[in-house]
């Protein structure tokens, strides 16, 4: 069975939920490839359904807004029901919630767009000789799997941007559900059914078992997953056990690298910092882990002033919690305290940790130094010549995010290139945590920041982790898609023989 936990008082929250049989997770896919066959034969807009001649109903871009407003109408319900679980409190909730219905809401856009599909048309010529060539992309023939996160219980679980994405491209999708919100997930799972034309569109499994056989079941034409980087390899290892192995978008851990060069202003920095390390207790996966400063004092005693007036909080669950511990004491065995906030008070609770070290030591200690701890702590490791920054940088491995602090862009030449080439997002004077929801957001990165670096799990590019092209050659008329028509009844952006119109 699976027990949900209160956090703030590590007691039970209602009945407990069955575990998925094999049989459960082999009905819940059979299900969703069943509802998923008549999803993608759904127009995606209604300007599609009127040049196809299709039955009247709602489009996929229509669906998408009806769940966005079910979620909406249902955020009473949906983040009490998470704060029970989570004790992430009613304004981050709200927020989430927020944050997921406006994320089916960008989709709706995307697909009305349609660029997405990336029409591409190349005419036959005489000379040389080349055939007719029309190519655009199409849905995923199977059901995206889908692991839910535990820091997210909307906004990367079963409301999240992996659904969204998916349902959007047209796909059925199939949840393995966390073990940290049960109730959550649940109920989220029932208010998105209600806006969809088929419940069997969405499906959940609960338990570790029924994520691998999720993984290997035959129908499952994708998985994504958000979590640690232990998961992520079993996961990738099962999909390599396939007869048919299938893509793997995974987001697993990062360190976040922020580089403080000498040019950067200090007012407000430590209590950037400290404010962005502590957020939902530094349960964020672009929580800045790996800070490297000039050798001040005074900006060192800046950071543990404002490290030290922070307070801890209830981790999402035991199991989080303990393997943040873990990390603190391998952090402890190896470098100087510098600042510590004050402890929560329920049983879940930690507290922010800081820790320090020179930039040499660092480089030694490398790669395991710089290995995440998921939660407030954080390594602040002092140079005295930004020349050699680069060289070390070179030597991190992948995250989401980079940041730079300056006020002279000269200065962040050689750092920012470095950068370039180990994150998926790069930052100028802010801080990572927030990822926003929009088309021009690329929330990925280098291993083990993700296992597919040209793809995202957020902003309107997340629709491609769950498309595949197909190019049709000499194809007659009669049978294209709209999208490759000569006429473009659809009026999507095409790109026609070279020229992007």
């Amino acid at each position: 069975m699976l027990h949900s936990y209160d956090p703030r008082t590590g007691e039970p929250v209602g009945d407990p939920f069955p575990l998925s049989s094999p049989a459960d997770v082999d009905a819940a896919v059979r299900a969703a490839h069943a509802a998923g066959r008549v999803w993608r034969a759904t127009p995606a807009t209604e300007r599609a359904r009127e040049v196809s001649g299709a039955p009247a109903g709602p489009s996929r871009a229509e669906v998408l807004e009806a769940v966005a407003d079910a979620l909406d109408k249902h955020v009473e319900e949906l983040w009490r029901a998470a704060d029970a679980e989570t004790a992430l409190g009613e304004v981050r909730l709200r927020g989430e919630v927020a944050r997921a219905s406006g994320q089916f809401r960008l989709f709706a856009r995307v697909l009305r767009d349609g660029g997405h599909v990336e029409a591409v048309i190349d005419h036959a010529t005489a000379e040389p000789p080349v055939p007719d060539l029309r190519r655009m992309n199409h849905p995923l023939p199977g059901v995206a799997g889908v692991f839910a996160a535990s820091n997210f219980p909307f906004a990367f679980s079963v409301a999240g941007g992996d659904v969204a994405s998916a349902l959007a491209a047209g796909c059925a999708v199939v949840v393995k559900v966390h073990d940290g919100h049960p109730r959550t997930s649940e109920l989220s799972a029932e208010v998105i059914r209600g806006a969809l034309p088929q419940p069997g569109l969405l499906g959940l499994v609960r338990g570790l078992e029924a994520g691998g056989h999720l993984v290997r079941h035959p129908d499952v034409a994708a998985v994504g997953f958000t979590g640690s980087i232990p998961g992520g390899k079993a996961i990738q290892a099962l999909i390599g056990e396939r007869p048919d192995p299938i893509p793997f978008y995974g987001e697993l851990g990062s360190v976040n690298p922020v580089v403080v060069l000498p040019s950067a202003g200090r007012d407000g920095l430590a209590r950037g910092f400290a404010a962005s390390l502590t957020l939902g207790v530094g349960q964020f996966c672009t929580n800045p882990g790996l800070v490297f400063v000039p050798d001040d004092a005074g900006l060192l005693d800046a950071l543990t002033e404002a490290v030290a007036a922070t307070a801890g909080g209830p981790m999402l669950t035991g199991r989080i919690r303990d393997g943040y511990v873990r990390g603190l004491d391998r952090l402890a065995g190896a470098l100087a305290p510098l600042a510590e906030g004050g402890p929560g008070e329920s049983p879940l609770s930690v507290a922010p940790r800081v820790f320090t070290t020179g930039l040499a030591a660092f480089a030694e200690g490398l790669p395991e130094i710089a290995q995440e701890c998921f939660g407030p702590a954080a390594i602040v490791v002092t140079y005295r010549d930004p020349a050699e920054l680069p060289a070390v940088l070179e030597r991190l491995e992948g995250s989401l995010t980079a940041t730079i602090h300056a006020t002279d862009p000269a200065e962040a030449g050689e750092v920012s290139e470095v950068l370039r080439r180990k994150a998926g997002r790069l930052i100028w004077n802010g801080w990572p945590t927030g990822v926003a929801v929009r088309w021009a957001m690329h929330h990925g990165g280098p291993w083990p920041a993700g296992t597919a670096p040209a793809h995202t799990s957020v902003g309107a590019a997340a629709i491609r982790r769950w498309l595949v092209p197909t190019a049709y050659q000499d194809w007659p008329a009669e049978l294209l898609p709209a999208e490759l028509r000569e006429d473009n009844p659809l009026g999507i952006p095409r790109r026609v023989d070279g020229v992007l119109a």
